[in-house]
């Protein structure tokens, strides 16, 4: 493997790793690139697993990623680097040129695809097109990295203008499998309730599920929201989000992987569209991907809650202290963030789990855990998705295991944001007197 570590990045210059298992391939487009001067080529792998390697150490512009190679093929090194290194742009390059191909390499995190041999001028025009929509989400990780986080997740004074209290709980998860979709969806769900308006937003956009999960094939989608969301009409707005069965308003995300490029090139689009409508609406869940970027700052700018879904493990406790790590940096309020815990091993007597307690996460993290959800098999969670309903309404008994803890978590939210102060302080002197909620003008009058 080749190539030494880069020193400070020159703005002018973008940096170019090359991973293809032929060296003559690598010498030669190492050469090409070598024509251009705003190129510069700092590295070069034979394998996957060294391209992944190389990336996590120099974090270069642009990885140029050959599909086919021994070891570890260009897809599994492009999920991992999207994983891992999401400053880095990957384009696939194969002798392949047809759709499956395309779909599998853009479903991976391919940015763009280059079809062998190499046209010079589709190269270059490609590697300078890939990194400059690339350029705000290189940027957020490079102010990482400088420290400059508290001015960018810095929440802002909020402010709601409409009839409803607009409400945002935002689910969010650094690690992929852990039911993040399925807590939304059911947290969504279970705060339906009447006269109170839900909101369920799809911001996971390059592999949005909620659609799926709901079965819902919507005329409009976030991407077509997204085209014209300075002029957004919030009465249009509901028109043309889907409904689903149970009354809730849906807007699901991107149809294909790459749609979502043309929303993160403009990060505040959907903090805009929360903007827009969150007034019309009690509570607005926003399911989001895992990806740290501009996209996910913006729209923790607008939250109210921010949920962080995780599992019991090891992996999953070190990633969500990292992100929590960033909000504490970035002056973001610790009690606007709870955990939820899921896929939870029920603890029997002698019997030793592969999980973290609870307890001791919540102790590890610093931070209330709001929920704690049980494993159930995941035949059952298959099932409620395949008769598009959310899972908290799959079945009629709600002391069923998972169903309960759900319609858990969403009563003490509702409680806790929709709860009027005032009402509160009757409460706490009179056993008898009910607690009233935010709803309406007079919601907003209570927050």
């Amino acid at each position: 493997m080749g190539g030494k570590k880069s020193s400070q990045p020159d703005k002018n210059i973008i940096s170019i790793l090359l991973v293809d298992d032929i060296p003559e391939n690598r010498e030669n487009i190492k050469k090409l690139l070598g024509f251009e001067q705003d190129f510069k080529v700092i590295g070069t792998a034979g394998t996957g697993r060294e391209g992944v390697e190389f990336a996590k150490q120099h974090k270069p512009d642009i990885i140029i990623m050959d599909i086919n190679m021994p070891d570890m093929d260009g897809l599994q090194a492009t999920e991992i680097i999207t994983r891992q290194v999401p400053r880095s742009a990957i384009i696939i390059m194969s002798v392949q040129n047809d759709s499956d191909y395309y779909r599998r390499a853009m479903g991976a995190g391919a940015k763009d695809f280059l079809t062998k041999p190499i046209n010079m001028d589709e190269m270059y025009n490609t590697v300078r097109n890939v990194y400059k929509k690339h350029e705000s989400v290189r940027r957020f990780h490079d102010e990482l990295e400088s420290g400059k986080l508290a001015d960018i997740l810095r929440p802002q004074k909020e402010e709601v203008e409409g009839e409803r209290a607009g409400h945002v709980i935002v689910v969010y998860s650094p690690v992929g499998g852990v039911g993040k979709t399925t807590v939304a969806t059911s947290l969504a769900s279970g705060l339906m309730k009447e006269d109170v308006k839900v909101l369920l937003i799809d911001a996971d956009l390059q592999f949005a599920d909620v659609g799926t999960f709901l079965n819902l094939t919507p005329q409009s989608t976030i991407t077509e929201v997204a085209e014209d969301v300075n002029d957004l009409d919030t009465e249009l707005f509901e028109n043309i989000v889907a409904t689903h069965d149970s009354g809730m308003k849906v807007l699901t995300g991107p149809t294909r992987p790459e749609f979502a490029d043309a929303i993160w090139e403009r990060p505040e689009t959907i903090s805009t569209i929360i903007q827009k409508v969150r007034g019309s609406y009690d509570f607005v869940v926003v399911d989001t991907g895992s990806r740290l970027d501009p996209t996910l700052s913006n729209i923790l700018q607008e939250a109210t809650r921010v949920l962080l879904v995780g599992t019991p493990t090891l992996v999953s406790a070190k990633n969500m202290r990292f992100v929590l790590d960033l909000f504490d940096q970035a002056g973001f309020p610790p009690e606007k963030t709870a955990i939820v815990l899921n896929k939870v091993m029920e603890e029997r007597k002698g019997a030793k789990t592969p999980t973290i307690p609870p307890e001791k996460f919540q102790s590890y993290l610093k931070r209330n855990v709001l929920g704690i959800l049980p494993l159930i098999d995941e035949r059952l969670v298959l099932a409620a998705i395949n008769r598009g309903v959310p899972f908290i309404g799959s079945d009629r008994d709600v002391n069923k295991p998972l169903i309960k803890q759900l319609h858990g978590l969403a009563d003490t939210l509702f409680t806790e944001l929709m709860t009027d102060p005032e009402d509160e302080k009757g409460a706490a002197g009179d056993d008898t007197t009910k607690k009233k909620t935010k709803s309406g003008i007079a919601g907003l009058l209570g927050r």
